[in-house]
């Protein structure tokens, strides 16, 4: 499957985009902090693994599932699921932090790390930022700096066990650092790029890098 983006699996949720747009523009749920308490300012913790998506739900099953790596990169990756599989496999354990204001702890994951995959696909001096493409036509962009830690990875198993189709199965990606949108689910390319380039929610008023110590929630 190509980089360039699919067309969608069916359509949005209208009425849950033009939501979200809304809260962006009200700036729902900021309260003005900042810090670095395990719980960002203005979230809520749950024990819960809450659902959230365009209302398209893609039914990929990892014979279906392919992962392309290009752009600005020395070596062009394109991994079937026996590729992906066949990669160093990690675990690890981190926060889930939703923009929508609710946090989970301790997650454990298991997947390909993002530096395997960075050392694969050896981006070029000149990139600095990704882009992630998924099968429901979803983007997301984030800056290299925040894919290239030791606590990101493409993951395909939660808990123990396979990734759902809900949460994002076959692979997601996962960055602990960032707001929860910028961890794109049923993922199928990663392009590397010289210049920023705003992803789904982006341009619909989020904010381009999401911290959320820093509240970056909205533009």
């Amino acid at each position: 499957m190509a980089e360039d983006d699919e067309p969608l699996m069916g359509r949005p949720r209208q009425k849950l985009v033009e939501t979200k747009e809304k809260w962006a523009r009200e700036g729902r749920a900021l309260t003005g902090r900042a810090g670095k308490d395990r719980l960002p300012p203005g979230q809520r913790l749950t024990a819960e693994w809450p659902v959230l998506d365009l209302g398209i739900c893609p039914n990929l099953s990892t014979d279906d599932w392919s992962l392309s790596v290009g752009g600005a990169v020395e070596t062009p990756l394109k991994w079937s699921w026996a590729d992906f599989m066949a990669q160093p496999q990690v675990e690890q354990t981190s926060d889930i932090h939703c923009v929508t204001t609710w946090s989970r702890y301790d997650n454990t994951w298991n997947g390909v790390s993002a530096r395997h995959l960075l050392a694969c696909a050896r981006p070029r001096s000149s990139a600095e930022f990704v882009m992630f493409r998924s099968y429901d036509g979803y983007t997301t962009n984030v800056p290299l700096k925040y894919f290239d830690d030791d606590d990101v990875l493409l993951a395909h198993s939660w808990e123990g066990a396979p990734l759902t189709r809900d949460h994002g199965g076959p692979v997601r990606v996962v960055i602990p650092k960032l707001y929860f949108w910028k961890s794109a689910k049923w993922l199928r390319a990663i392009t590397f790029m010289d210049k920023d380039c705003p992803g789904y929610w982006e341009v619909r008023g989020y904010h381009d890098r999401g911290d959320p110590w820093r509240e970056e929630r909205y533009r």
